[in-house]
């Protein structure tokens, strides 16, 4: 599949990258590092990258997303990275390119693209990504291996995770030979102002318990905007305060946007994705999330979690 991905991007002169909406690190990692393989391998193609601000991660290089008109799909290939359900797509003008790929790491939820690459057993889609440069024998460089590295680091806990795997340190062996500053890496994507550490402090304390022990935050539309951070920030930013509580397994983070409410969920021993995809919602067996139109469907969403800690669907 890697090879007919290669020949596809052979074929076009325009290649269009898209990723998920409200991007992480990996999304963002997949989009410049797939960017620059193509611009390494093959400097006459033109390609852009498309998409919602970078947010968060806006401190990686080359993050900044191109202008382009509609009439630059004609003709066109169009990637879509990191996501798995069309509706998470940012910028949906992919489906006016001639052609397009979908590479993906997460659960399956449906088919959208003319290509689908997807395989869940991988830790990231830069990992996925950096799979394809090593089969096909392509080039890396530099801000393609620092991108994609950012990425692997992000989506798998900094290694951490079930998901990460030999073939998981095979590719970032193969990034590092860049000479890649990991002290710079690291820096950038966990450095923290000391006002931001006690805002972490807050949340902490506001950590509730299911009678089952599911931990929770539910923060107000009226509290994020008092706390001046971005949604983002305090749905995916802060969902971990609660990882690692003894005695908890499941844990959810609810933050209420002018969009509904973004549900972040995550368990070390459960598969959640479940849910996740009840509510409308997709992502990995640990880490999925949703959005959901009101605190009353979040708190349905709660009293599921709840009966997982039960043994009872």
């Amino acid at each position: 599949m890697f090879e007919a991905v290669l020949n596809e991007i052979k074929k076009y002169d325009r290649i269009i990258i898209h990723r998920h909406k409200c991007p992480d690190g990996d999304a963002m990692g997949s989009q410049i590092g797939l960017k620059h393989i193509i611009l390494e391998n093959f400097p006459e193609k033109e390609v852009y990258m498309v998409g919602d601000a970078a947010g968060r991660y806006g401190f990686m290089e080359d993050s900044v997303m191109d202008e382009i008109p509609d009439s630059a799909y004609e003709g066109a290939l169009a990637f879509i990275l990191d996501l798995s359900a069309r509706h998470l797509v940012s910028d949906e003008r992919y489906s006016l390119a001639q052609k397009t790929i979908r590479m993906d790491h997460h659960i399956y939820v449906e088919t959208f693209t003319d290509m689908e690459v997807v395989d869940t057993s991988y830790e990231s889609c830069c990992g996925l990504i950096t799979s394809f440069a090593r089969a096909c024998g392509l080039r890396l460089n530099p801000l393609a291996a620092k991108s994609l590295y950012t990425g692997m680091v992000t989506d798998s806990g900094r290694f951490r995770y079930d998901a990460t795997t030999s073939r998981t340190f095979e590719n970032a062996a193969l990034l590092m030979e860049q000479k890649l500053d990991l002290n710079e890496i690291y820096h950038d994507l966990y450095v923290e102002d000391f006002d931001r550490m006690k805002i972490r402090a807050q949340f902490l304390l506001k950590i509730q318990f299911t009678a089952n022990r599911v931990a929770y935050i539910y923060t107000t539309q009226e509290e994020v905007e008092a706390l001046g951070m971005d949604t983002f920030s305090v749905s995916r930013g802060m969902v971990n305060t609660m990882a690692d509580i003894r005695g908890v397994d499941i844990w959810v983070n609810f933050t209420e946007a002018s969009g509904g409410i973004q549900c972040e969920l995550r368990s070390s021993r459960y598969n959640i994705n479940p849910i996740a995809v009840k509510y409308g919602g997709g992502g990995h067996a640990k880490a999925s999330g949703a959005t959901v139109p009101d605190r009353a469907t979040a708190m349905a969403m709660l009293h599921d979690l709840d009966l997982m800690m039960t043994g009872e669907k």
